[in-house]
């Protein structure tokens, strides 16, 4: 659902997403990811970047065909390194919501509700529209914030 207002919590956890996706190297698209659990408490997060000790050489940030094909999603990061049972948590992503194919591992994961802010990225596009109908058909609230100027 595209909203204006979110609450003060979902602010600051879009907000803490959006200052991860900062760390990633990737130059093109900078993504970030949190997952808290119901009592507000961060549970996991991740932005997306090569597996721990693959070579981000700018070669590779740079040629998309290679790094689409080794580059991990900030939802699969903070999904692989939450170490618990995520069932009834929130993720938060930043700058659009996830593709398709982590739409589906967050629904594996039980997570019940996914903030993001709203994007009309062309390039995405259509993962998004699949990722909204998966999250619809599967249970999941979908929160996406469009702030207003």
């Amino acid at each position: 659902m595209k909203v204006n207002f979110i609450s003060k919590w979902d602010k600051r956890f879009l907000g803490l997403a959006e200052y991860i996706s900062n760390w990633s190297k990737d130059p093109s698209t900078k993504v970030g990811s949190v997952i808290t659990d119901k009592d507000r408490r961060v549970i996991s997060f991740g932005f997306n970047g090569f597996a721990k000790n693959v070579i981000d050489s700018d070669e590779r940030l740079n040629n998309r065909e290679i790094k689409i094909q080794i580059i991990l999603h900030a939802e699969e990061n903070a999904l692989i390194f939450s170490q618990r049972d995520l069932s009834g948590c929130s993720i938060f992503t930043w700058p659009f919501l996830p593709c398709s194919k982590c739409a589906s591992q967050i629904i594996q994961y039980n997570i019940k509700r996914v903030v993001a802010p709203y994007n009309e990225n062309p390039r995405w596009i259509e993962s998004h529209n699949l990722s909204r109908e998966i999250f619809k058909e599967a249970g999941v609230e979908l929160i996406e914030y469009e702030e207003k100027t």
